[in-house]
């Protein structure tokens, strides 16, 4: 039966979670948590960019914890409690909303109008006072500077110049963008062809030794 492996996800998480559980688990909370989530997600993105599958298996699941572990916390919550079925509802509703080209009689020409579109409707139901509101102050400064740089562009605002080497890179994720590259990922890529390099050098360093003795 679809969704069986799910429940029984959440059965052990429930379990984790008993009086008679794992003393780690009966601790967690939600801010304790939260540097996990970021973690796995980064791991996940290594996954990807490395196109490994059985990498990204793991820590898909790895992802589905969290957010099947934070919805089991919310449960306990005495002011405002939700669970894993609220969570998939709210994003299944969300996901309608914002297509009404599939889920509804509106059309689009192409990806493009999507997104335009997509922004429109987060704007309308989100009510927020600026377009800069829900870029995570958290992300990595490259992809915050691209989310802020691309939010600003559809809003038609023109950001003063910044001096100094922020204002380069700055300048850099700008140029990124106008060349439809993503600043973070290609950065992320010259880092592992650095560290490809220096553990080259390394394994070359260690073989000359061992040869001499």
């Amino acid at each position: 039966m679809q969704g069986s492996e799910l429940k029984r996800l959440v059965e052990v998480i429930d379990t984790l979670r008993s009086a008679s559980g794992c003393p780690w688990y009966h601790e967690q909370t939600h801010v304790s948590l939260a540097p996990y989530v970021i973690e796995e997600a980064h791991e996940l993105v290594e996954a990807i960019e490395a196109g490994d599958g059985p990498e990204m298996l793991g820590e898909l699941g790895d992802v589905l914890l969290q957010v099947v572990l934070h919805s089991r916390l919310a449960q306990e919550d005495a002011d405002a409690p939700f669970g894993l079925e609220d969570v998939a509802r709210a994003s299944a509703d969300k996901l309608i909303e914002r297509n009404p080209h599939v889920f509804g009689d509106a059309t689009v020409a192409d990806a493009d109008e999507v997104r335009a579109r997509y922004e429109a409707v987060k704007a309308r139901t989100m009510s927020r006072a600026s377009v800069l509101d829900g870029v995570p102050v958290a992300l990595p400064a490259l992809q915050r500077a691209q989310k802020v740089l691309g939010r600003a562009e559809r809003a038609g605002v023109a950001h003063a110049s910044v001096d100094g080497i922020g204002g380069e890179l700055l300048a850099l994720v700008a140029r990124a963008r106008a060349e439809g590259i993503d600043a973070e990922a290609a950065l992320r890529d010259a880092v592992r062809a650095v560290e490809a390099d220096v553990r080259g050098a390394e394994s070359d360093v260690t073989r000359r030794s061992s040869r001499r003795t």
